[in-house]
């Protein structure tokens, strides 16, 4: 007979692909803290074993290194495939745009073969960017979106894109229950302070004092969602039939300039700001409306910006050393991007 989990319901055994980066290693935790017994993959490209040190040695958690391009054999039963293996900063798949093609699209067939092998939950983490340049706003989960396919951004862009594809193809053509989620700019502890990303970019150079470097006239709007909020979207998903889209952010919108103006005041930070021109298909406006979310899944996010950016920084100002190793290489250039 099952035993039970924290959470009420029978003990789940979870795959989490890209388990150590920064969003995976929290759904690991997440799902160990309720109960469920976590495998994860990952081949380190972009995440790191700092990020599940403190997972490493548990009865309930197995660490494997794997390139899901290349297959993903698990031995025993699979309750849940969470597939989140991808890089998701602009430098990580501008550097690996072949790596991120691949993750997309075989890595994303493995991750689906193994849940349909074990009539298992799949859910994939899909992204914001699947709206590209939006021209409909905020972007609800019908809306098609505006991606340049051979543009700068499309080697993720359209990696997703064909995940979510190749997903309901599965469901509609195989039966596997799948569930997409469109996941908008997340944040919090862990993050690599040099992965590209705004929130990093810039509490990185406010913390060491450099120039909070804003592309454009600094008018382009983001909405930026907390990571325990978005986790907790994450496990409601998996735990539903719901097969998606569903939108996973906080509609709380705001322009980068008021962005690098909340971290300077967070930080203290004596630092100025520097305008460098547009990126190409830089998207200029981006919300998620979350009806649907609240409707299938009974989520919103609770932990409001002010907050949640407080938290990410005394996490960063407690690295200082890997802050100062990264401001060089922040200094170079970046965007936001990602899940």
């Amino acid at each position: 007979m099952p035993r039970p989990s924290h959470h009420g319901g029978a003990v789940k055994r979870v795959v989490v692909t890209g388990g150590a980066g920064f969003l995976g290693s929290h759904l690991c935790t997440a799902f160990i803290e309720r109960g469920d017994a976590v495998v994860c993959a990952d081949n380190l490209s972009t995440g790191r074993m700092d990020n599940i040190g403190h997972l490493l040695g548990r009865s309930d958690f197995e660490f494997v290194r794997a390139d899901v391009s290349e297959g993903l054999d698990v031995v025993g039963p699979v309750d849940v495939v969470a597939h989140f293996a991808s890089p998701a900063s602009p430098p990580d798949y501008h550097r690996s745009p072949l790596e991120t093609m691949a993750v997309g699209s075989r890595g994303t067939e493995h991750a689906l073969r193994l849940a349909e092998a074990n009539r298992a939950r799949f859910v994939l983490a899909s992204t914001s960017e699947v709206y590209g340049d939006p021209v409909v706003h905020p972007q609800r989960e019908d809306y098609w979106g505006n991606v340049n396919p051979v543009g700068p951004r499309s080697v993720y862009d359209e990696a997703k894109r064909f995940a979510e594809a190749l997903t309901v193809a599965y469901r509609r053509t195989r039966g596997v229950n799948t569930g997409v989620l469109r996941i908008f700019n997340t944040y919090g502890p862990r993050m690599r302070p040099h992965d590209g990303r705004v929130v990093t970019s810039f509490i990185t150079q406010a913390l060491t004092g450099e120039p909070l470097t804003i592309y454009g006239d600094g008018s382009q709007t983001r909405s930026f969602c907390y990571v325990d909020d978005l986790v907790r979207g994450i496990l409601a998903m998996a735990d539903s039939a719901e097969p998606g889209p569903v939108n996973l952010g906080n509609p709380d919108e705001h322009t980068m300039s008021e962005l690098a103006a909340l971290i300077v005041a967070i930080t203290g930070s004596p630092s100025a700001v520097e305008h460098h021109p547009l990126p190409v298909d830089d998207p200029a406006r981006r919300r998620p409306d979350i009806g649907r979310a609240r409707e299938v899944l009974g989520w919103q996010p609770e932990i409001d910006t002010n907050d949640g950016l407080r938290r990410t920084v005394d996490w960063f100002a407690a690295r200082m050393d890997e802050v100062a190793a990264a401001a060089s290489m922040v200094a170079g250039g970046q965007t936001d991007g990602g899940h």
